[in-house]
């Protein structure tokens, strides 16, 4: 095998070194002998190949092949011009076979064959090969996503799927190539009419000035040799075209070429005896060859006769009627069967009780642009998303599951947590849309639509009318920068819910690797690691980032023993990461808020209740009435001041107001005096009161 690896590399330096090292005519004549070997046995294996990866290797075959017949080309043609025409018996016995005692006729014959292979063969096979590598790259994303769905659903296994995902690649990568070796054969008709024209004039001039030969003996001496010349290397190269373009111009099959042609073509006996017939009724036409048409009419006939007799569609009897019955049973169950046997196995069956953290589903309009094979950015923008929110939030997104849904509208996608939808959007592949961000100067037209992410008004716009609405003022947006901006605005309000016990495992297995003793005095020797969960949850939903997981362990430390109230907890750990918060809230060394009346504070405090299991607000419909009547006043009153409101009150107040902002406001902060940093300035915009 060593040697097998080393002799394919020296094979091919041997061909190149053809161009620089002159031949023998014995040895030329061995070598156009193997190039037409090698050719046939080319053509043979397209034929047997019962599937394109069969024969993966053709379009490297194909250049090695076109170089090797080049090389001999020039081989040939130094011999002719300096042999006076003597290339070998090969093309001699070629050339006087084709030109027949006749130079000019020759030379057609040689253009016409050229011309067939050219313009007919090589150019359909370049076609061919063209359409299959783009409609084989457009398919992918969509046999990808079916290898997800089959994988997901638990009827392949993991190692299945990987052996489909690498098949559909190699397809792809196959004709891909092919689109590219394609060009070798066009290339190579192209220079062997060249080749043809300059042996040709040139023998002539240099059997005349040279050898000082009459003009009509030179010109027969060269014509036999050009001729020769010309076929012996345009026979294999017919010969790999037509290889070519039956290997791209195979469908999917089980069977290879000559099982296929011989079941489909005579499938059908009447319509061989209708051709017959109507063959047979063209010899009364006057001129036509009455024998040779009768011949292939009677063929023809014959041969469909006697396919119906065999029964190919006459009636069948009661045995081969239940064998033809039970096949198709057979065939019809194989695939409910398989489904069956797999889910005998009851830990299959638990498989399909998972569900994905979160998960995405889209339209096929919406294919390209998160196939990563075709180009889509869309899992490259997932992954900076997950850098990004680790280092603001402290919190890993799990992986995002991709999947393709032809029940929903092509242009639209889904976003599912935990199997269950929580946002929906639409946007449109070709088009961009623009956003009035308040400085639009002339409106422009186009498709109205609502910004899926954060629900501002927006337009639809064509690629053409892109430049003309960033000059009028509006912001520019791509359909897959719209669909990860709403993904992430999502997981950002859902993140809470996607922090698991497991992750909260992994984020202190990690903070182990400086401080495992605080760990391991705090959780679970103090603290289960479910209330723990429960208090980063609690940060997280509020957009409090855990990144300092070691200044929250130490405050959980010192207050867990004193309270198992994790709202409590969470108040603690909040104060402690007042440096955090206040750099999240602040701007220019200021912040600014709506402050709480004292009558407001006393009202939710005397509501307070305590119960085993912690406290809870038990406030009458009124009193939460007003409340939220002042609160929603005030807010409204400073929505274009600051995007996100900000509520400033004290800290035994705080957790429960933030409660009732939750439900009738949301999107509404509520700090604590205690979580501002000293440094900072207070701006009060309002102040909440009954």
């Amino acid at each position: 095998m060593k040697k097998a690896k080393n002799l394919v590399p020296l094979l091919v330096v041997a061909i190149v070194l053809l161009i620089v090292i002159p031949l023998p005519p014995f040895l030329l004549d061995l070598m156009f002998i193997i190039n037409i070997t090698i050719s046939l046995v080319i053509l043979l294996t397209t034929m047997y190949i019962k599937e394109t990866l069969q024969f993966s290797i053709f379009p490297s075959v194909l250049l090695i092949t076109t170089l090797f017949r080049l090389c001999l080309n020039i081989s040939s043609t130094r011999l002719i011009l300096s042999k006076g025409g003597a290339a070998g018996q090969v093309i001699e016995t070629f050339g006087e076979f084709v030109i027949g005692g006749d130079a000019v006729v020759g030379f057609i014959i040689f253009l016409i064959i050229v011309l067939v292979q050219f313009i007919v063969i090589t150019k359909g096979s370049e076609r061919v090969a063209e359409v299959s590598a783009r409609f084989t790259l457009d398919a992918m994303p969509g046999k990808q996503m079916a290898i997800d769905a089959d994988l997901s659903s638990g009827l392949i296994d993991e190692q299945t799927a990987k052996i489909r995902r690498s098949k559909i690649q190699r397809e792809a990568d196959f004709f891909g190539a092919m689109d590219g070796a394609s060009k070798f054969v066009k290339g190579d008709a192209i220079i062997s009419i060249i080749t043809t024209f300059i042996n040709l004039v040139g023998g002539t001039i240099v059997g005349m000035v040279v050898n000082h030969g009459s003009f009509a003996d030179v010109l027969s001496t060269y014509a036999i040799a050009t001729v020769g010349d010309g076929l012996v290397s345009q026979l294999p190269s017919l010969i790999i075209s037509t290889a070519t373009g039956i290997i791209v111009t195979r469908s999917a099959s089980e069977n290879n070429l000559a099982e296929d042609l011989s079941k489909q073509f005579l499938s059908q006996p009447k319509v061989l005896i209708s051709a017959g017939s109507v063959i047979g009724i063209s010899c009364l036409i006057p001129g036509f060859p009455k024998i040779q048409i009768l011949v292939v009419a009677a063929f023809l006939i014959f041969l469909g006769t006697y396919m119906l007799k065999q029964g190919k569609e006459g009636p069948l009897t009661a045995e081969e009627e239940a064998a033809q019955r039970a096949m198709e049973e057979a065939a019809a169950m194989q695939e409910e069967n398989s489904e069956i046997a797999y889910y005998r196995n009851i830990d299959n069956v638990y498989g399909l009780l998972q569900v994905e953290p979160i998960e995405m589903e889209f339209g096929y309009s919406l294919i390209p642009l998160v196939d990563e094979g075709g180009g889509g950015t869309f899992i490259d923008r997932v992954v900076m998303f997950r850098k990004q929110f680790a280092m603001e939030m402290g919190v890993v997104i799990p992986s995002v599951r991709l999947r393709d849904n032809g029940m929903i509208n092509p242009n639209q996608y889904t976003i599912k947590l935990k199997g269950e939808e929580v946002a929906r959007g639409e946007v449109l592949v070709d088009h961009y849309l623009a956003l009035d961000a308040g400085n639009v100067s002339i409106p422009i037209s186009g498709i109205d639509t609502i910004e899926p992410a954060f629900g501002i008004p927006a337009k639809w716009i064509s690629e053409n009318r892109k430049d003309e609405a960033e000059l009028a003022g509006y912001t520019i947006i791509d359909p897959i920068s719209v669909i990860v901006t709403h993904m992430t605005e999502v997981i950002r309000q859902h993140s809470h819910e996607i922090l698991t016990r497991q992750d909260v495992m992994a984020l202190l297995e990690n903070l182990k690797k400086t401080n495992q003793m605080l760990v391991d005095d705090t959780v679970p020797a103090l603290l289960p690691i479910g209330d723990f969960q429960k208090v980063l949850a609690n940060l997280v939903r509020e957009g409090i980032p855990i990144r300092d997981l070691e200044s929250i362990l130490e405050t959980v430390a010192d207050y867990a023993p004193l309270f198992k109230d994790t709202d409590m907890l969470t108040e603690y750990v909040r104060q402690a990461l007042k440096r955090t918060i206040t750099r999240k809230f602040s701007e220019a060394g200021s912040i600014k808020v709506l402050t709480v009346d004292t009558e407001v504070e006393n009202t939710i405090m005397a509501a307070v209740k305590q119960s085993e299991h912690g406290s809870y607000l038990a406030l009458d419909p009124d009193s939460v009435q007003k409340i939220v009547t002042a609160m929603t006043g005030k807010i409204s009153e400073i929505k274009n001041i600051v995007p996100s409101p900000i509520i400033l009150t004290s800290p035994v107040v705080r957790m429960y107001l933030q409660k009732i902002a939750d439900q009738f406001s949301p999107g509404t902060y509520v700090l604590s005096f205690n979580e501002i940093d000293t440094n900072v300035q207070i701006q009060s915009l309002g102040n909440i009161e009954i």
